[in-house]
């Protein structure tokens, strides 16, 4: 009989009260998720048969963080300090939140974008210790076993990765893996769903990236990717066993590309609880951004009209989000559909090109844009003045795309116009926010999809507000795994938007910031889960409410609140 080498402790609503540990000696220090090192007590030591693997004495954790920011503070770049917080995280999981949690506005940039995007880049050589779980064609066929016996049982959130689209830098073959532990560590410092519930999850299919194929050190299965049916049946045997092995979790899509993002998403949304962030969470961070433009400078959302510039799954899922809240705020579909803009590489997406599936749904009729005549028509700015773009929005990843020509069409159009460049890394977006304010001599409402210091403008200075998804997706999580809901909505994406739009202060408002301060990411994920849980039990989809506590909500979204507030997890030792 197997016996576990360490068990945690639950309350009534699904909290972690503390952990029963099965091992003795040296054994303890191994696992990450029990491991206090030197916070061991003395009586602790001497249960546990530590005595002698331990020097003398015994911090506190207050003092274990203190030390680790002094060990950062001393590190030359991100890439170090985020090899750093991995090493930490692999020997004491408390200790590394407690560190990021310290000053999560410092860090965040660094577990997650844009430093994460060099890890996974680097990944091969840096591998030190195995996270999560690796599937590839050679053991697919045993995925439920593999998934059975993952080291921690009571998973409540995976994020799944086939690491073809990552953070605008592409295939990355067996690298997107961190890209996946980035996002649970957000979902533990956002959402408080403690780290021995995540369970992070690469879909190896092969690479077509020739860097990593020919690079004799690289991790990955040696292949080029699979595609068509031996694709399908690769990503069907993982769902078969993800939803038998943990049949009530939430498995989050984390960078597929384009239209596979699409055709897994949807092909699966009926059989495991299931969301694309890509598609979804950037649909949802985007519109909580413009409605806040929208109380900003007092226009309402139907008033306007939206250009997204980059066709891709980030692309087309704001675009997606937006026409669900135009709809919810009372336009006709159809109408609401040509308010909204895409153009890709070829120019404005419309209905007589030969298009990917995914892209259908805001391609316009050309036969309703008689200014789009011939090729030297289809350009980013005609479409804009022509169209009267009072909302553009950059998820194509083309530096400096925005350019003055472009912010003059916008103001030409808006005298506050909505301009958001939202591309990763920093290095791809679409124009600086400091350029922006001088060229729209300070009027352009503004925000960005990564990290940008302050600006400052006629002696003022403006936080960048960051449309980064950690706003939403954790939160999301949680209000699915706490409401119990089986199907994810998309109202459930709308909720969040607007519960971030209401954590904007009057002020910042008054400013034109148009996202909270990342130090209230928790604050903001707790109100993001308690309205995306409010929607699931006004949907009717909560099932019989949360299957990790014994506490019930019975569809009263104030018990639910109670739920919620009481799971949450902080960093402590048990």
């Amino acid at each position: 009989m197997e016996i576990n080498h360490y068990e945690f402790e639950y309350g009534e609503y699904g909290e972690t009260t503390g952990v029963t540990i099965n091992l003795r000696g040296f054994d303890i220090l191994r696992f990450n998720n029990i491991s206090k090192g030197t916070a061991f007590s003395i009586e602790e030591r001497i249960r546990l048969k530590l005595s002698g693997y331990l020097p003398f004495r015994v911090k506190t954790l207050e003092e274990q963080v203190q030390n680790s920011l002094d060990i950062i503070a001393k590190k030359e770049n991100d890439i170090e300090k985020f090899i750093y917080i991995r090493s930490l995280y692999d020997r004491n999981v408390v200790l590394a939140h407690a560190v990021i949690a310290s000053d999560v506005t410092q860090f965040l940039p660094i577990i997650y974008t844009p430093t994460v995007g060099l890890a996974c880049q680097q990944y091969s050589s840096m591998f030190r210790r195995a996270n999560g779980i690796h599937l590839f064609p050679d053991n697919i066929d045993y995925a439920e076993y593999i998934l059975a016996n993952y080291t921690d049982k009571d998973i409540r959130v995976a994020v799944v990765t086939d690491n073809q689209g990552i953070l605008g830098i592409g295939d990355q073959g067996a690298g997107g893996i961190p890209i996946c532990l980035g996002k649970l560590m957000l979902y533990t410092q956002g959402a408080g769903i403690a780290p021995w519930h995540c369970l992070p999850i690469s879909l190896d299919v092969g690479t077509d990236n020739q860097t990593l194929l020919d690079d004799p050190g690289y991790l990955g299965w040696r292949n080029k990717r699979l595609t068509g049916e031996a694709y399908d049946r690769f990503i069907e045997k993982f769902v078969n066993a993800f939803k038998k092995v943990f049949p009530k979790a939430l498995c989050q899509w984390e960078d597929f590309s384009k239209q596979t993002a699409f055709s897994v998403r949807d092909k699966y949304l009926d059989q495991v609880i299931s969301f694309n962030d890509d598609i979804q969470g950037t649909g949802s961070i985007t519109l909580a951004g413009i409605l806040a433009a929208m109380k900003s400078k007092n226009e309402s959302l139907t008033d306007q009209v939206f250009l997204v510039n980059g066709a891709g799954a980030g692309g087309v899922g704001i675009a997606e989000q937006i026409w669900t809240e135009l709809i919810e705020q009372g336009m006709d579909e159809t109408a609401a559909r040509k308010r909204i803009f895409t153009i890709d590489s070829k120019g404005v997406v419309t209905t007589d090109r030969d298009l990917e599936p995914y892209k259908h749904k805001f391609a316009q009729d050309p036969a309703d844009l008689p200014w789009l005549k011939t090729q030297a028509d289809n350009t980013l700015k005609n479409a804009i003045l022509q169209a009267k773009v009072t909302v553009l929005i950059g998820t194509s990843g083309q530096t400096g795309c925005f350019d003055p020509s472009i912010v003059d069409a916008m103001m030409q159009i808006s005298k506050k116009p909505v301009i958001l460049p939202l591309s990763n890394p920093t290095t791809n977006a679409e124009a600086l926010p400091k350029d922006l304010y001088q060229w729209s001599n300070g009027q352009a409402l503004v925000a960005t999809g990564s990290p940008f210091a302050p600006v400052t403008y006629n002696g003022k200075s403006y936080r960048i507000g960051q449309m980064n998804n950690a706003f939403v997706f954790p939160g999301i999580g949680l209000g699915i795994v706490a409401s119990g809901a089986t199907r994810v909505l998309p109202v459930f994406f709308s909720a969040a938007a607007h519960a971030v739009a209401g954590f904007i202060s009057d002020q910042d408002l008054a400013d034109g910031i148009l996202c909270p301060p990342l130090d209230q990411l928790r604050e903001v994920s707790i109100a993001v889960a308690k309205q995306v849980g409010a929607e699931a039990i006004n949907a009717g989809v909560t099932g019989d409410g949360c299957a990790f506590s014994r506490f019930k909500h019975n569809n009263d979204p104030e018990r639910l609140n109670t739920l919620i507030d009481h799971m949450v997890w902080n960093p402590v030792y048990y």
